[in-house]
């Protein structure tokens, strides 16, 4: 019996087409910058599950809508949440967003342009080869709206750049230009904003016309230590970024980002 095609038509945050035996698909929240609001949590947490069992590709390329990959976090979203009593994103949701984009058999390529912010810095920095135009730039400001960086980024970026670097890097929020990710092994590739699209498009090409069952499973077994972080890492640093959506410092540093000021923390 032939295996059924998932229904990419079904998500609304996130655009699916096909070039030959790639799969594409690009975040979509573009008035937000590709921001992660309840809706993208969500069908993050199932897009690469149905990339897996997609048959009509054999390589993923994932991108952004417009001049940003994803601006991170809805910060209207954690606005609400925290007014209505809610402590933050589904934590099982977040779970099913890191495991299954690290359990994709398939080769995952990024091609960034603009900000990858929090969540959206961590899913690029997943992916196994990222491309990024030259205006890209990557960070986890989670410290700087108060809250632990929980969704994955203490275990990827030490793993890219090294523990003294990401430690830096997740303490402060500050971003990381595209040539400085480079050179610190962050990212693959940098190159001019009018040549990301074809590059990576053309890299993910190259590998479908490669040995995909080679190749596929050299990517499951380097996969092998990044899962077994996850799994040793994801539920403690999820507690703690939950934990975090409910202090009082939260609540200050998104209030100070919407009324445009600096915000006044308490250590509460």
């Amino acid at each position: 019996m032939a295996h059924e095609a998932p229904d990419f038509s079904r998500y609304e945050r996130i655009k699916a087409h096909h070039e030959g035996r790639i799969l594409v698909l690009s975040l979509s929240n573009p008035k937000l910058m590709n921001a992660v609001d309840e809706l993208l949590h969500r069908e993050l947490s199932t897009i690469f599950l149905d990339a897996a069992d997609d048959p009509r590709s054999d390589v993923v390329l994932l991108t952004g809508e417009g001049p940003a990959f994803c601006a991170g976090g809805d910060l209207n979203w954690m606005k609400h949440t925290y007014e209505t009593g809610g402590r933050g994103p589904d934590p099982m949701e977040a779970k099913r967003i890191i495991f299954s984009l690290l359990d994709l058999e398939k080769p995952l390529i990024a091609s960034v342009r603009g900000p990858a912010v929090g969540l959206g810095a961590t899913i690029a920095l997943m992916c196994d080869v990222i491309y990024a135009s030259e205006n890209a730039k990557f960070a986890d400001p989670h410290v700087r709206v108060g809250i632990v960086a929980g969704d994955g980024g203490a275990i990827i970026w030490p793993q890219l750049c090294g523990y003294a670097k990401a430690k830096e890097y997740l303490m402060t929020g500050d971003p990381v230009p595209a040539a400085e990710a480079e050179r610190i092994g962050l990212i693959n590739h940098v190159v001019a904003d009018e040549a990301l699209d074809e590059a990576a498009l053309s890299f993910a090409k190259r590998l479908a016309k490669g040995a995909i069952q080679a190749i596929k499973y050299t990517k499951v077994s380097v996969n092998i230590g990044l899962k077994q972080l996850a799994h040793s890492i994801l539920d403690t640093s999820i507690a703690y970024e939950m934990n975090t959506f409910a202090t009082d410092d939260h609540r200050e540093a998104v209030r100070a980002f919407l009324e445009k000021r600096a915000p006044k923390f308490t250590g509460h």
